[in-house]
């Protein structure tokens, strides 16, 4: 069967119009500003298919606490403040990074730089709320020179990143870098590895650049909404029309 050109021209239209509604998003003018992150902000309780709040919010807790007094790995020697999450756990969307950077390791807070604002208004471009959604990081204390963490501070820090994601129980997680796909376990053992599915645990996993990567490289920015798109499709969520 032949295809309409009026068709194929009306969905490169609407195609190049939300590429452009997500350029605009994560660097124009005219959309309002994510909010500040407080500094009293702290992880909130979870999904009701997972647990009730009472029961998620307290073990949550007890892991945030042992994070902050840890000496499992030589990270602890440096950190200011342990860094253990961001949002809300009673959502179907988790993004987890490498590790703190400098604005991170002051705060007791995930992603709040400049890496963390991009990736506010990926989230808003998504259609969440800036705390609507569950943001970790796989270790959790500042690895020196913002440096990718170690095999074996990964490892370490695997006693709170598995059962942090476990609690929470998402519907998909968007692992940013591969240093975080890796540890995902989705990261295959050669060629691309983002925009890729994987699986952790039976969560549905997609790999996409880490944005602090994009601030570097902006032209980045339509292969990682491409990425987002695919997440919402598994979500059956649609991006907001700007």
């Amino acid at each position: 069967m032949s295809s309409n050109p009026e068709n194929e021209l009306a969905a490169v239209i609407s195609s190049a119009q939300e590429l452009l509604r997500w350029e605009e998003t994560l660097g124009g003018q005219g959309f309002p500003a994510p909010k500040p992150p407080s500094p009293h902000e702290t992880p909130l309780a979870g999904p009701g298919a997972r647990g009730s709040d009472q029961d998620i919010q307290p073990r949550l807790q007890v892991l945030a606490d042992e994070a902050a007094e840890c000496t499992r790995c030589e990270l602890s020697r440096g950190r200011t403040k342990s860094v253990f999450a961001r949002g809300t756990p009673d959502t179907d969307l988790v993004f987890v990074g490498e590790g703190p950077g400098f604005h991170e390791d002051q705060q007791g807070l995930p992603f709040v730089g400049r890496a963390g604002q991009l990736l506010d208004r990926m989230v808003a471009a998504m259609g969440y709320d800036r705390d609507g959604v569950y943001i970790c990081n796989v270790v959790k204390c500042r690895p020196p020179d913002n440096r990718t963490p170690l095999p074996v501070e990964a490892a370490a820090c695997a006693h709170f990143l598995i059962p942090q994601l476990d609690l929470v129980r998402p519907k998909t997680i968007v692992a940013l870098g591969r240093c975080a796909a890796e540890n995902l376990n989705v990261v295959p053992p050669a060629g691309r590895w983002r925009g890729i599915w994987g699986e952790w645990r039976g969560i549905p996993v997609m790999p996409t650049y880490h944005p602090a990567f994009l601030l570097r490289s902006p032209q980045f920015k339509k292969p990682v909404w491409e990425d987002l798109q695919e997440v919402l499709k598994v979500l059956n969520r649609a991006a907001p029309k700007r």
